[in-house]
């Protein structure tokens, strides 16, 4: 496997976006195991379930769309539609949504390296999915609902479906250190610059609301948050 860069058009180091530096923070600085079970939401947490439990029916759902390697054409390989990847660790997935099969930067229309989960919408306008190094992606309902919304995430889980994985509220991240905890909240999962809400880079305690409106919600490199209010 190759090495992967970074060229994320929605967290990429050094872009200020809604006020704040917008960069993908995957070090291993201030990262913490998820917590109580009963109401955390983590990397391999399912849909509306309790942390790492996937009840019998949502086991019985799943269904591999495509492998976590390989180039995809949509169209033909893949559907369009919204993935999701879980139970990644150490930034080592990798993917990408392309305008063209070129392999060049201007080809890119969405990338990122994940730790935890990760979802990603592919538009039926897109002409190449890539994928390093992830675990198995699965085809998801992004208007589905969920079942009991946890109030606690693991702070490098990656992805969380607002209304689904977690409750929206204002959480709390305390202990981060040298700016490597992430945090970004998402109206979709197309990854682009428009996709950002709001973000920042937190050194400290990080305190964020998340609204019922917002689709997802993204945290990297962060202690484990908290639901406070």
């Amino acid at each position: 496997m190759g090495m992967k860069a970074k060229v994320a058009l929605g967290a990429v180091v050094g872009v200020v976006v809604i006020g704040a530096v917008s960069a993908n923070g995957g070090g291993d600085d201030g990262k913490a195991s998820g917590g109580d079970k009963g109401s955390s939401a983590s990397a391999n947490r399912d849909s509306g379930t309790d942390a790492g439990k996937g009840s019998g029916s949502d086991a019985a759902e799943k269904k591999v769309a495509f492998e976590g390697d390989g180039d995809f054409q949509v169209g033909s390989d893949i559907k369009p539609g919204t993935y999701r990847t879980t139970g990644n660790t150490d930034d080592m997935c990798y993917w990408e949504r392309a305008k063209d099969a070129s392999g060049e930067v201007d080809s890119l229309l969405a990338n990122d390296n994940v730790s935890g989960t990760s979802y990603v919408t592919v538009q039926a306008t897109d002409k190449i999915f890539k994928s390093s190094g992830c675990n198995d992606w699965e085809a998801v309902d992004p208007k589905a609902e969920g079942g009991s919304p946890a109030t606690k995430m693991a702070g490098d889980g990656g992805m969380f479906r607002v209304g689904v994985d977690i409750a929206p509220g204002t959480y709390k991240s305390t202990g981060n250190t040298d700016d490597m905890c992430y945090w970004e909240r998402a109206k979709d999962a197309e990854h682009s610059l428009d996709s950002i809400i709001a973000n920042n880079n937190v050194s400290g305690s990080a305190v964020v609301t998340i609204s019922a409106s917002d689709a997802y919600f993204k945290t990297s490199g962060c202690q484990d948050w908290k639901k406070t209010s």
